[in-house]
């Protein structure tokens, strides 16, 4: 039944198709040996490859046992394993950032090295259907809009998949259970020093008890309604911003403001993101105060006018045209 959900959800999203090499992210935790053992399996109904990528953080003490256990999982099953020790700690405190980003990067940059050293086509990671409705809660709680209740893509930029992700953490664990798996379980999870295992231990199972035992479902289903209306929004902003542009370069963009002006007010913030984001790759620097100058700045377009939101940006309103530019 696992394993049919696993497929199931691989077809619904079109995760994967023949031919197909794939980076299996495993830490050896039941999520990912779940999702290693699964595919595995499923190499029977489809023509794909699997190579598996492991991190060792270098924080616990058990982490070396981790690794050990992925290789020799690996080595039993006939599947090539490529394993990298980051001393994430240490890259935390270089780099001036949480012990929890280090790592993401950490694996990430990692995930990339071999997908590109073995000329791979997709990256798969283990998160499942608890991980997305801890992500759409998190996202609640900090004030995100509609983009946030999104939650964790299915697929994203039809290379990271998530074959797991409308399945239960208890489903999962019952598997390994199942299949004598004997995945290792990292305790750290059971920690509430951050914010997601606060939301994991903490939220999810008051709001099960208090509120709506079926929290997980009911957060689950606002998800996907938010995906496919975040989808149409999506394309109506390309749409207009299609319609308006008048110049696209790498550090500029020039659209018709006055055509600009008259669109609605959400369509018209998420134009100026879109702008952002083709310049400099990342929207980080313009926050929602900025987006409301913008638009002032437009619908006044009285002579010429400018604003620099952060000291990489500038914009420019003059004759009918704004212009979005990167200041060198």
């Amino acid at each position: 039944m696992f394993e049919e959900k696993v497929h199931a959800t691989i077809e619904k999203y079109n995760m994967i198709e023949d031919g197909d090499k794939i980076v299996v992210a495993v830490s050896g935790g039941p999520d990912s040996m779940s999702l290693l053992n699964s595919l595995i399996k499923l190499q029977q109904k489809i023509n794909f490859e699997i190579v598996v990528a492991h991190v060792n953080h270098m924080i616990r003490a058990v982490a070396d046992s981790e690794t050990e256990y992925v290789k020799n999982y690996c080595d039993s099953n006939g599947i090539k394993c490529f394993i990298k020790k980051v001393d994430v700690l240490k890259l935390a405190e270089e780099e001036k950032i949480s012990t929890e980003e280090a790592g993401r990067n950490a694996r990430y940059n990692f995930f990339d090295e071999i997908y590109e050293q073995e000329n791979a086509t997709k990256i798969a990671i283990a998160h499942n259907k608890n991980d997305n409705v801890e992500t759409v809660l998190m996202n609640i709680i900090r004030g995100s809009g509609l983009s946030g209740l999104k939650g964790i893509e299915p697929v994203r930029d039809n290379k990271f998949i998530r074959p797991l992700i409308e399945i239960e953490r208890a489903e999962i664990e019952k598997y390994c259970e199942d299949e004598k798996l004997d995945p290792k379980f990292d305790e750290s999870n059971k920690e509430n020093i951050y914010t997601r295992n606060k939301i994991r231990n903490l939220l999810i199972p008051y709001l099960q008890k208090e509120f709506n035992p079926n929290i997980i479902e009911s957060v689950s289903r606002l998800s996907e309604l938010a995906t496919l209306e975040n989808d149409y929004i999506k394309q109506v902003v390309d749409e207009e911003y299609n319609r308006i542009l008048i110049e696209e370069h790498d550090n500029c963009i020039e659209i018709n403001s006055k055509e600009f002006n008259k669109l609605n007010y959400y369509v018209r913030s998420k134009i100026i993101l879109k702008c952002v984001q083709k310049i400099f790759g990342t929207t980080k620097g313009i926050e929602k105060i900025h987006i409301e100058d913008i638009i002032k700045l437009s619908e006044r377009n009285i002579g010429n006018k400018f604003l620099t939101p952060n000291k990489n940006t500038k914009i420019e309103v003059n004759a009918g045209k704004m212009r979005i530019s990167k200041i060198n």
